[in-house]
């Protein structure tokens, strides 16, 4: 398959607009060249509705919701291969392409199939693109779903143009907004920061990588390991190998920084199962890629943690069967993969390390005279803002004002509910009769979406999705006041889409 990859893309919208409806003021303060724990709409689940445990990956019923974003870029999104799923709330600036070349066919967003099974709250906007959303013939983009008692519903909101099929749950709506980027400008500022501070940590422990496995071993105290990679984390031929943290308290926050500019993880450590070593340190774990151009992510596992990569023109590719935790990119996303290959919504709560902010040195008496006849001008202003240490960028941007206008709602979606059997009429923009499956031989029904609560949300046997599990962990500060979207709560009802 040749593999598209997506083209990095200016952050060109620099005004806030409130988003349609209600808005859940979200305010934080990030302080330049520090980090902290990540305040929503990052890191924790945010709203009334958040469940108290996160189950593993299951298909049972909804077990909450979550306003906060699961999958953030700065850049372009693309789905390949036979990627299959991403969970929870999305928000991309650049483009949104589905080019599934191995056969096409559907992709769920916002609800899947086997996840977490916490959705973001109903009427809110499940999925946000700042440029173009693209569905090429052959695939098909579903928003919503439904479990055995209740549906999940909310709005695509996009900036450019709607092409292909797009099924949308009622009583959502896919919302055509010029400004749909603008709230997440400062989120985007927060991921680049974050991630370079978070990179310039000084390592509280080791890494040793064999053939077979890599060890992280902790200094058994500190509340925040930090380990710092300078390869990759792969065997000598660039196969999988396991992952091992020893010597790591209980409760700490753990920093994976990957140091190179082309760093691959390729594991097939992770299970998701509660008693895995990284199921237990998935909501305080993250990966981070601060410089990245070309990050991968590869293996057969479901892999825990959360990640964050600050470059905005670099290229993540996640290649895995599940990946669990959040994914906070400054740059593109491409999700790729062989099977149902899935992106899970989980969490993170973990408490990131500080940078250092050094005040620029005052001078202790007045500058020389200088030996010209010319007098020297006395200065205007002065600045007693301390200067960082390093050259962590500062956006430049004005804070955006919000302007609230009105979108428009496109007449392309589908008023009543659409299921893998009926293909209702819409505007050539946005068809709403659903593709075909896009699973695959994983366990997904021939719809791309789960038949019923077969399995609960416990322990026990874990769905197969493509293989085990392993972490990723990420974190940022918010900064001002970001619109999440109405949370309008309807009266669902049950519908056969996961059926």
């Amino acid at each position: 398959m040749a593999e598209r990859p997506p083209s990095p893309r200016g952050r060109t919208v620099r005004v806030a607009v409130a988003t349609a409806a209600a808005v859940l003021p979200l305010a934080a303060v990030l302080t330049v060249g520090s980090a902290a724990p990540l305040t929503p709409p990052l890191g924790p689940c945010s709203g009334p509705n958040c469940p108290s445990e996160w189950p593993p990956p299951n298909n049972g019923d909804f077990k909450g919701q979550d306003a906060s974003i699961t999958v953030f870029t700065g850049g372009d999104y693309l789905v390949a291969g036979r990627a299959a799923e991403a969970e929870g709330r999305i928000v991309t600036l650049g483009d949104f392409t589905i080019d599934k070349s191995e056969g096409g066919g559907a992709f769920n967003a916002g609800v899947v199939g086997v996840g977490s099974r916490v959705v973001p709250p109903n009427g809110s906007d499940f999925m946000t693109v700042g440029g173009n959303v693209t569905v090429q013939p052959g695939n098909s983009l579903l928003i919503g779903g439904s479990d055995s008692r209740v549906q999940a519903f909310g709005n695509l909101r996009y900036a450019g143009a709607l092409t292909g099929t797009v099924s949308i749950d009622p009583t959502g709506q896919a919302i055509k907004d010029p400004d749909a980027a603008a709230p997440y400008q400062s989120v985007l500022a927060q991921i680049e920061e974050v991630s370079a501070c978070v990179g310039r940590a000084a390592a509280t422990g080791t890494v040793a990588v064999t053939s077979s496995e890599a060890t992280f071993t902790g200094d058994g105290t500190s509340a925040k390991q930090v380990f710092n990679v300078t390869g990759n984390l792969a065997s000598p031929s660039g196969g999988q190998i396991g992952l091992v943290f020893a010597n790591i308290p209980a409760g700490a926050t753990v920093v994976v920084n990957m140091l190179s500019a082309d760093p691959v993880i390729n594991t097939y450590t992770g299970t998701g199962i509660p008693g895995d070593q990284t199921t237990e340190m998935r909501s305080k774990l993250m990966w981070n890629f601060p410089t990245s151009t070309a990050a991968q992510i590869l293996g057969s596992a479901q892999f825990q943690g959360s990640v964050m990569a600050g470059n905005p023109a670099g290229t993540t590719t996640i290649t895995m069967p599940g990946m669990n935790g959040r994914v906070y990119l400054a740059g593109n996303l491409v999700q790729n993969g062989s099977g149902g290959y899935e992106i899970h919504s989980y969490p993170f709560d973990g408490d990131l390390p500080d940078c250092e902010v050094t005040p620029s040195p005052s001078p202790t008496s007045p500058s020389p005279s200088p030996t010209s006849p010319t007098p020297t001008p006395t200065p205007t202003e002065t600045t007693t803002s301390p200067a960082p240490t390093s050259p962590t960028p500062t956006p430049t941007s004005p804070t955006p004002t919000p302007t609230s206008p009105t979108p428009t709602t496109s007449s392309a979606v589908p008023t009543t509910p659409t299921t893998p059997t009926t293909s209702p009429s819409s505007s050539s923009a946005a068809p709403t009769s659903h593709g075909p499956s896009s699973h695959g031989p994983s366990s997904h029904g021939p719809t791309g979406h789960h038949p019923g609560p077969t399995h609960g949300g416990g322990g026990g046997q874990l769905p197969s999705t493509g293989a085990g599990n392993a972490p990723v962990v990420l974190g940022l500060a918010g900064v001002g006041l970001l619109g999440l979207g109405a949370l309008a709560v309807l009266a669902a009802r049950r519908r056969g889409r996961h059926s």
